[in-house]
């Protein structure tokens, strides 16, 4: 039988959370599975996401490929998938998930609350910089972009004091031991978990893919995305979503911040491990909304 072709973003992190999905797919169906790398607009420009239409630019170039017939499947940061669905294209499966928290890697090991007052923080991310100034309004918050070993050479150049990033990709490629703390916020919707897409009627794909689908993940990371879809918010927006399953219940958490971190309004459910996904969302974006949270925030992104 042919291989499977996989399609992933070219970038360190990108190739190796796809080969971590083609190691598991080809171990569970005997397939041999091949990454075939794909480069975005996102990761050929360097201005802001925001900017270019969010974090949804690193997915239109693989979802072009697969409906080109260039791969059979695609593997995506699920974070990063706009909420809205592209005709054509389904996601098989959601495997089990990293971690969802956000980190600092500070410099000298320093945490949040130990960074001098004034210190530089690196974030490309709205939500982030809105989490930051709500618990350390004295920081000074600055834009980056780039790969992961690029934002850390700014650290250890002295260009940043700190930058936060995402537990799950720095441990995925091996850079834990940067890691200075962990944050205690909610931090984007999926984030940690990975979506592996097909094309919308490839039962044969879909049948393999299934093999890697962890059910508790899906319902957490389905839940998040629900809230971030009927908030009709995007990476642009400062919005954080934690679906944390424990036993027969799954906690969420959702909040919404105004940009400079001085409000936010949050939303806090127990939901039964059974939960109807599109109720409870829809409850907790209502009371999102009846506290202000449009208010708050521009919530308009490329999830519509």
């Amino acid at each position: 039988m042919s291989a499977l072709r996989l399609g992933t973003r070219a970038s360190l992190l990108a190739t190796t959370q796809s080969q971590h999905v083609a190691d598991a797919l080809a171990a569970a169906s005997g397939r041999e599975v091949e990454l075939v790398k794909i480069t975005s607009e996102g990761d050929v420009t360097s201005g802001p996401l925001a900017q270019m239409g969010g974090t949804g630019v690193f997915a239109t170039a693989l979802r072009d490929a697969l409906l080109r017939d260039e791969c059979d499947l695609l593997v995506h940061s699920m974070k990063d998938l706009p909420t809205a669905r592209f005709p054509g294209i389904v996601v098989g499966a959601v495997p089990v998930r990293a971690s969802q928290h956000d980190v600092l890697c500070a410099r000298d090991g320093l945490t949040l609350e130990t960074l001098p007052e004034g210190a530089r923080v690196g974030t490309g991310s709205p939500r982030r910089v809105a989490q930051l100034l709500q618990r350390r309004p004295d920081l000074v918050v600055g834009g980056i972009r780039g790969n992961v070993e690029s934002r850390l050479a700014k650290v250890a150049s002295g260009e940043f004091d700190a930058i936060v990033l995402a537990e799950a990709g720095l441990r995925r490629i091996g850079r834990e031991a940067a890691i200075t703390d962990v944050l205690p916020w909610p931090s984007s919707a999926a984030q940690g978990a990975l979506a592996v897409e097909i094309r919308e009627g490839d039962t044969a794909i879909a049948d393999i893919v299934r093999l890697v689908e962890d059910a508790d993940t899906a319902l957490a990371a389905n839940l998040e995305r629900a809230v971030l879809h009927r908030l009709e918010a995007g990476c642009a927006a400062p919005v954080g979503i934690d679906a944390v399953r424990d036993g027969d219940a799954v906690t969420l958490v959702a909040s919404v911040y105004s940009e400079d971190g001085r409000r936010s309004v949050t939303a806090e459910r127990r939901l039964p491990g059974d939960v109807d996904i599109d109720a409870a969302a829809a409850d907790v974006v209502q009371e999102l909304l009846a506290g202000g949270a449009a208010d708050l925030a521009d919530l308009a992104g490329y999830s519509r």
